[in-house]
């Protein structure tokens, strides 16, 4: 019978003898089969096939014996052959080849023993197995002349492998899951030969016996199939499930090898459902649905009003005067004051009198002795400005932005004086805009490629020109040399010194011959670049890539340079696609070192300068370096300094134009007050200089925006004050014998408690401002409340005197600026007059405001308005994108588009333990690890959970964990961790020394993790060993810098386990990143403590500093806001004379600007951060000056209607608050229009504009109206008192008309 069909001979004999026969034919089949299952196919090793590999020796035979020297091997990789007596069919050099090709997959499987238990199976079938001749067939054999020996054997060349589908494929499923720690990947991306997500059964199998893999020494090519076939069976031993255990010691794999054992892959949490009412968005409904019923009761009772008294009184244009109105019926003109003064009333008066009494004597010495005061003044003016020579400016972001006792700034910290501080980076983005895509087409077979035109090989030379120069910049530090090696990252140092840079070209070694490297003929090319960039973007770590050129894809630097680092634009996974190459040179950071940080800054400056320089037409860059946000900062408020100077120059002209009253060209040089104005000018830039240097003295580091904003605001404030005092006296008339200085403390009498009510509450409310936490808040709200108070001082103090001065001057006929000249006579002297302004509002504007048609609509458009921003406050975006910090010329702004264009990394995120967790028990170990019998809670398993949510976690890929692949790196089975038997020093695996043993013996003891002092003993060996062929695991490159050594290698202090967000473009993803790692670190603590641990976890990312105060800004923004309006409420209440309702009135009109002013940011596109919240803080200052004076004037008022009063109020302030502030800063701003940099564009002409609008439409338009339906009731003793004040004077007279 023919050999391949044994069965044949019982299908002969069956028809005539089945029943004798059928044992028979069993009998014999049985005993074909058995000689059959014991016969080889190769025996020991002949020739050789390349470098130290060898090819198998042909041997028909029987399995022989082996030696007893091979038992220990046998029984280690071997075991199911070890038994009886050990016949097999391969000698004890094979093993020990064996244990070599085995110790690569040993250090990525054998964390999964069931996978590795797989695996070794099928090596040990195919090197060792007496059933050879079943599964394996020889395709080609060669003679071979054995030189010593001078026999003549034959090399198995090639053969056949027929292996099982059901064992390919339960091998694949017990190994996809295993990770490979230190790479952030599965291991099967580092063992197949692609991209594990593209690996399957069979061509990991494939891969596997490929000579071009490096490792195999000849070609096998495996065949699969669970049938018979062309007369062989087929390897299909029983497998091992990654959710089994291999033995009754060893467990199932981990959760983070095996999937099986998790169960159901995590869900994340559904997305928050909108709120919407109809469909609509809730807020929007709710809104003009409140509106709408606002506008049916306001007008319907407006409407009954009007009705009722067109029935019960002769004129229906009598003025509707409020409900209280309704009730007691006073003639609106009647200046009768039925009743005596409320309890409060007195109080009120009281207070009134005294402010004027204590502002009229003080007013009257200040005009007096104008010398001594002014002297003073001018004295404590240089005493607080000396203190600028202490000045600290603060441009460090992290000072900016991030308070000192931060939970995100302690973590800093803690990171950078374990660990050291995050390494700064030089970056290009580049493109290739006149070059095409183009086709790889394999030889001889194969799908044909598309490469995008960054690939084309002439782009890649010559970037690879730019990245050699940029590899070679010096700069010039304190006169010596600092190249790029001096302060790169070089994680092997010092057993190689090659710089790390990020860049497609270390898959060539940075090498042009390398790049141009290529296998084939006259007629074809079979192997180049495309070849070898194709297989590295799959397996960066190799050593040796499959193809013919059989070169290394590890960087020079001697770690693997993943895909998604170094190139851009790609879609998918299709890195060949890619339309822009990224090219990173880290460089070391220095925590607390200067000297070596400036060092690093000297070299990014010529690296700067060289990138601004370099010309190529085929190529596009952007780039940065660690320096250049700081610089650009920099140079853009140099840049804008003029345009700031333009802004304030247009102020300070308008302010010294228009506080003269002429009244006749002749009297044009005289009446003129430029030398005033620039006088009042001065004074409000020396608060602001006091306040600076009283803080500098302090030491208080000054900010930008300080430097930005307080002159703004002081000026608005300033102004404003000013304007009213000169033109209130500029509208007063001497009275009969009334001196100047008199005169003028009288005037400073009616309007100082007016000004003093709003300095005052400013600078309480910046003070209390200043107990933020945000550093340029609270910086902002001290130096602004300081600047605000001291302007106050020097108004009625300097200010004053240089009034009276100038008046003296005018009096004498003297020219303005040139004092010393006198002007034209003339008879008429200085009289009170009234300006074009004020009349217009007397006259004009405040009557027709007033009108009883008018107020309704005034009423329910600013309501509506309010409703309207209501309806968006939720709606204005957190955060600030850093492009607009940017000059609009800056080359930062093309390197942030393209970053968010093309690159497809987030950032690095680390995990820190901090210092105390006891890593050398196993509860300890496992409380961290993720391998196997590690807590399915662990630390690790905890992090790689959030992976598989990357979505929702932002956590793009599974940690590398320095304590897994130590456990790996450890294992006696592996040939990583030896020491020499003499020194007990390390041994490297790649040393060839029979003095190197392994470090632990293998015994069932030695094969479990270290404990104690042996996990102490290894340990630096593992963080000083650096990766290579035969060893992969080495500690050195990917975790040196992880784990704190302490007490002299006795103990382990803080560790990380590092990781990478996912792609992070807006603010609102980088909030949700840190958010979410603190959320995962928070359960991963909280999970340790409930397992007996007491030290925390918490994440690290370098942009957590600057995001963190996203994460409280709605609640930093109430609060400010609302310590800002709660202590003007308490100031005004107090100097109004317990004015409880209008002080509650005017705050509530303040608010109504605030809320509009997001309502502003909304439409405009301004974002919720530091800035914005800086400019709402100065807006609720500013807006105390719209609305204050207007409120004081209607509160001492005596006239008898509350329309009345408003309109005298609005009549003597409107003018001066809208000359003083509003025209004053339009102006103003009107040129930040012109600013360079988008901040200034955005956060100050857009928020100024809108805050100065918003003031003035609410102080002049609003608040009258308001103030006419529901202000106060007239405060009876403050009216006695006013007209016992002036019987029997003219003013009397003034008061009854």
């Amino acid at each position: 019978f023919p050999p391949q069909h044994p069965s044949i001979s019982c299908l002969l004999f069956l028809p005539c003898f089945q029943g004798l026969l059928r044992g028979s034919c069993l009998f014999i089949r049985d005993q074909r089969r058995s000689v059959f299952s014991q016969s080889c196919i190769w025996y020991g090793e002949c020739g050789i096939a390349s470098g130290d590999k060898r090819y198998n020796c042909r041997y028909s035979g029987p399995p022989n014996p082996l030696p007893h020297n091979g038992y220990d091997l046998v029984q280690e990789l071997c075991p199911g052959f070890f038994f009886g007596e050990v016949r097999l069919c391969c000698d004890v050099q094979q093993l020990h080849t064996l244990k070599d090709n085995l110790q690569l997959p040993l250090q990525f499987l054998s964390r999964c023993p069931s996978c590795f238990y797989n695996l070794v199976n099928l090596f040990c079938e195919l090197t060792c197995s007496p059933r050879q001749s079943q599964f394996l067939n020889v395709t080609v054999a060669e003679d071979y002349v054995d030189p010593t020996t001078n026999e003549t054997r034959t090399n198995v060349k090639e053969l056949q492998y027929y292996v099982g589908e059901r064992f390919a494929n339960a091998m694949y499923n017990a190994c996809r899951d295993v990770e490979a720690p230190s790479s952030n990947e599965k291991a099967l991306g580092l063992l197949c030969g692609r991209e594990a997500s593209a690996c399957n059964a069979t061509n990991w199998i494939e891969y596997m016996f490929n000579k071009d893999n490096g490792q195999a020494p000849f070609t096998i090519t495996p065949v699969f199939s669970d049938l018979p076939t062309h007369g062989m069976q087929p390897m299909n031993n029983a497998t091992k499930g990654c959710d089994e255990s291999v033995d009754e010691v060893t467990g199932p794999c981990s959760c983070q090898d095996c999937s099986a054992v998790c169960g159901p892959k995590p869900q994340p949490p559904p997305p928050p459902v909108p709120w919407r009412i109809l469909g609509l968005d809730a807020m929007y409904v709710i809104m003009w649905s409140t509106y709408m019923a606002f506008l049916l009761v306001f007008f319907g009772a407006f409407f009954a009003v009007w009705c009722y008294r067109k029935r019960y009184f002769v004129s229906e244009f009598t003025p509707i005067d409020g409900m209280a109105w309704l009730l007691t019926f006073p003639l609106p003109s009647s200046p009768a004051l039925p009743g005596g003064p409320t309890c409060c009333d007195p109080l009120g008066a009281a207070l009134e009198a005294h402010l004027r009494r204590l502002f009229e004597r003080w007013g009257s010495f200040c005009v007096r002795y104008p010398g001594c005061v002014v002297f003073f003044s001018v004295a404590f003016i240089a005493t607080c400005s000396s203190g600028l020579v202490f000045i600290q400016v603060t441009t460090d972001p992290v000072d900016l932005w991030s308070a000192p006792g931060s939970q995100a700034r302690q973590e800093k910290e803690y990171f950078d004086t374990h660990f050291g501080p995050f390494f700064r980076t030089e970056q290009l983005i580049i493109r290739a805009p006149n070059t095409p895509p183009h086709t790889y087409e394999p030889y001889p077979s194969g799908a044909d490629v598309p490469f995008g035109p960054p690939l084309a090989i002439d782009i890649l030379h010559q970037v690879l020109d730019l990245q050699t120069a940029i590899e070679s910049i010096t700069a010039s530090y304190n006169n010596e040399t600092v190249t790029l090696r001096d302060i790169c990252v070089a994680p092997l140092s010092p057993y190689n010194q090659n710089c790390t840079v990020l860049s497609v070209l270390n898959y060539f070694q940075n090498s042009h011959s390398v790049l141009d490297h290529q296998v084939g003929d006259d007629f074809f090319v079979y192997a180049d670049y495309h070849t070898h960039f194709l297989y590295c973007v799959r397996a960066p770590a190799s050593l040796n890539d499959t193809s013919l050129l059989h070169d290394p894809c590890l960087g020079t630097f001697g770690g693997p340079v993943f895909p998604w680092l170094v190139l851009g634009g790609y879609d998918d996974q299709n890195y060949n696609n890619a339309t822009a190459l990224v090219i990173t040179f880290p460089v070391n950071n220095y925590y607390n070192d200067t000297e070596k940080l400036q060092r690093a800054q000297a070299w990014e400056r010529e690296f700067i300068n060289f990138v601004k320089n370099y010309e190529n037409p085929n190529l596009t860059i952007s780039f940065k370096a660690e320096r250049s946000i700081e610089d650009e900062l920099n140079r853009e408020s140099n840049s804008d300094v003029f345009t700031v100077l333009i802004s304030y120059g247009v102020m300070f002209l308008y302010i010294s134009i228009a506080l003269g009253h002429i009244k006749s060209c002749r009297r044009l040089l005289v009446d003129s007050k430029i030398s005033l104005g620039i006088a009042g000018v001065l004074i409000v830039l020396s608060s602001v200089a006091c306040s600076l240097g009283i803080f500098s003295y302090i030491g208080v580091p000054l900010t930008l925006i300080v430097i930005e904003v307080i002159p703004f605001l002081v000026l608005a404030v300033g102004v404003d004050n000013i304007f009213i005092l000169v033109q209130t006296y500029q509208r007063d008339e001497r009275l009969q014998g009334e001196t100047l200085d008199q005169q003028v403390g009288r005037v400073l009498g009616e309007v100082a408690p007016s000004m003093f009510l709003s300095s005052f509450a400013e600078t309480v409310a910046f003070f209390l401002g200043g107990l933020s936490v945000m550093p340029a808040v609270h910086t902002f709200s001290l130096f602004a409340g300081m600047a605000v108070l001291i302007d106050f001082l020097l108004q009625i103090t300097c200010f004053v005197s240089l009034l009276g001065l100038d008046i003296k001057r005018q009096e004498k006929n003297q020219l303005d600026v040139l004092c010393c000249v006198k002007g034209a006579a003339d008879d008429t002297g200085i009289q009170a007059s009234e300006s074009c302004l004020f009349r217009f509002f007397r006259n004009s504007y405040a009557p027709l405001l007033l009108k009883d048609w008018m107020r309704p609509l005034v009423v329910a458009v600013f309501v509506g308005v309010l409703s309207f921003s209501i309806a968006v406050l939720n709606k204005v975006e957190i955060g600030l994108d850093q492009s607009l910090s940017m000059p609009d010329d800056s080359y930062m702004t093309d390197y942030f588009q393209s970053l968010n264009q093309y690159l497809h990394a987030g950032p690095p995120v680390y995990f820190v333990l901090e210092e105390g967790h006891d890593y050398t028990s196993t509860k300890g170990q496992n409380m961290v690890c993720g391998g196997l019998g590690c807590n399915n809670d662990s630390l690790v398993q905890q992090v790689f959970t959030a992976a598989q949510l990357d979505n929702y976690t932002r956590i793009g890929f599974a940690p590398s964990s320095w304590i897994d692949d130590y456990f790996d790196w450890v294992k006696p089975q592996s040939s990583c961790c030896r020491i020499y038997n003499s020194t007990e020093q390390f041994c490297n695996a790649s040393v060839v020394d029979p003095a190197c043993v392994r470090c632990r013996p293998l015994t069932p003891e030695g094969k479990q993790r270290p404990q104690g002092a042996d996990f102490m003993r290894f340990l630096p060996m593992f963080l000083s060993d650096n990766p290579n062929p035969k060893c992969g695991k080495g500690g050195h490159a990917a975790y040196s810098a992880a784990v704190n050594i302490l007490d002299n290698g006795t103990s382990v202090g803080a560790t990380y386990f590092m990781t990478y967000h996912t792609v992070l473009q807006t603010s609102a993803d980088f909030i949700d990143a840190m958010e979410k790692a603190r959320l995962i670190a928070n359960n991963i603590t909280r999970t340790m403590n409930q397992q007996g641990g007491d030290h925390r976890v918490f994440p690290y990312s370098v942009f957590y500093v600057f995001y963190e105060q996203y994460l409280t800004m709605i609640d930093d923004t109430v609060f400010n806001l609302g310590v800002s309006l709660g202590a003007i409420f308490l100031v005004a209440v107090g100097l109004l004379g317990c004015e409880l309702w209008a002080a509650g009135i005017m705050c509530a009109t303040i608010a109504m600007i605030l809320v509009n002013m997001f309502g502003v940011m909304w439409l405009w596109g301004i974002s919720l951060n530091a800035v914005s919240l800086v400019n709402l803080v100065m807006s609720c200052g500013i807006s105390v000056e719209f609305c204050s004076h207007i409120t004081r004037a209607f509160t001492v008022s005596t006239k008898g209607s509350r329309v009345e009063r408003a309109e005298e109020a609005l009549s003597h302030m409107g003018s001066s608050v809208f000359s003083g502030i509003t025209l004053t800063k339009f102006g103003g701003i009107i040129v930040l229009a012109f600013a360079k940099s988008q901040i200034f564009q955005i956060f100050y002409f857009r928020m100024y504009l809108a805050m100065v609008l918003l003031g003035a439409s609410h102080g002049l338009i609003f608040l009258p109206v308001l103030l006419s339906y529901i202000g106060p009731s007239i405060n009876k003793a403050k009216s006695l008192t006013t007209q016992q004040r002036y019987r029997g004077t003219e003013r009397e007279q003034l008061l009854n008309f």
